[in-house]
């Protein structure tokens, strides 16, 4: 044995997380606290004709969000897993399909009143806030908000779980009454219309092949990977015929045999 080559083996494993840098998403992402604070949505230097970006996710199937490869123009086998279970006409596979189809979350980029020295980030929020905005966009007295010059700034306003009566803060915003530049040194304006997160670049994107093992794994958990399928209540599934397992990525068809197989054999036959 090399003893010098398997002393630097193990010391790259051992310093592997020290030398992983630990991105700062603080400077990237705003998030609202409980109280009111002002902002003002900027421009999106990436979509100029529209400042919100439509993102989709999928929650729950690892223990970190995954950014779907949909929003790239990419297949997805997650998705294309979903629709077969959509196509099936079987309820219990209805809902499993809701459970592990992409969420949308919309980003803007927005100054934070207070903090503008942090420059531009990104807020992200949900349906409800997004259908909110969009409104008072297409409202005549309001119109286009982001507007450099005569745009306006928006009360964030949040309470907490003891007010919303669940385990879960509310977010509500409201739209200012008198329009106001964005900022009135025009060379910081230029420097935050120049200088922004991009939404797309700033999560983890997967591969076909990580997806497809992240929805196995998550389908067939280690603990239960020997034997027959007999009862899957994480899943919803009852019974082995309903698993659709059978035939590629692009044209899997639901399995109609009644023959138990392995939970593995099952799974590659998805995307054999």
């Amino acid at each position: 044995m090399d003893i010098n080559l398997l002393k630097q083996k193990l010391d790259s494993i051992q310093n592997r997380g020290q030398q992983t840098e630990k991105k700062d998403y603080t400077t990237i992402f705003w998030k609202p606290t409980v109280g009111k604070q002002t902002l003002r949505f900027v421009p999106s230097k990436f979509t100029p004709e529209n400042p919100f970006s439509e993102l989709k996710f999928y929650y729950g199937i690892t223990n970190k969000v995954m950014l779907s490869p949909l929003n790239f123009g990419e297949k997805d086998p997650i998705n294309e897993f979903v629709q077969k279970l959509y196509d099936s006409n079987d309820k219990s596979n209805f809902d499993l399909a809701r459970k592990l189809r992409a969420k949308n979350r919309i980003f803007a980029p927005v100054i934070v009143r207070g903090e503008e020295d942090k420059g531009v980030r990104l807020w992200g929020f949900g349906q409800q806030i997004y259908t909110e905005l969009l409104a008072m966009a297409a409202d005549e007295e309001i119109g286009d908000f982001t507007d450099v010059e005569n745009g306006l700034d928006f009360t964030v306003e949040t309470v907490g779980p003891e007010s919303t009566g669940t385990q879960y803060n509310k977010t509500t915003v409201r739209a200012k009454r008198n329009n106001s530049p964005l900022s009135e040194d025009a060379e910081q304006v230029k420097t935050w219309l120049a200088e922004q997160p991009n939404p797309k670049e700033n999560f983890k994107r997967f591969t076909f092949d990580e997806m497809k093992e992240a929805l196995k794994k998550y389908l067939t958990p280690e603990e239960e990977t020997e034997g027959d399928i007999i009862s899957e209540p994480a899943t919803s599934f009852e019974d082995p015929k309903d698993l659709p397992w059978e035939g590629d990525g692009n044209n899997y068809q639901l399995n109609t045999s009644k023959a138990k197989e392995n939970k593995e054999d099952q799974f590659d036959k998805l995307f054999s």
